[in-house]
């Protein structure tokens, strides 16, 4: 759960693996943009202020769109973010916020 090289090739093969991880691992931005190249759902599972990571986030949201439901809520009101979650899973466009819906 602590050794990073062990949990590090554990969410290559499995994003979801994250689960696992130790906190420490789990704020660990190289390590969490691992799993979500892998699963894009490993999103729930990272730190709190990896979720409102942009860049980090873009990958997840690319590789599953509804990894949109484990963003922090001011990137759920990030058009081009959005736009990119819904074009990989159009029901991702109930996880935006309010006015990108209407």
């Amino acid at each position: 759960k602590a050794d990073r090289e062990l949990v590090l090739e554990a969410v290559r093969q499995d994003g979801q693996a994250l689960c696992f991880a130790a906190d420490p691992l789990k704020a660990d931005r190289e390590l969490v943009l691992e799993a979500v190249r892998q699963n894009g759902e490993a999103l729930r599972f990272a730190a709190e202020p990896l979720k409102a990571d942009r860049e980090l986030v873009l990958v997840a949201v690319r590789q599953t769109g509804f990894a949109l439901r484990f963003v922090a809520d001011p990137l759920k009101a990030d058009r081009e973010l959005v736009l990119e979650a819904v074009r990989q899973d159009g029901q991702a466009l109930c996880f935006a916020a309010d006015p990108l819906k209407a």
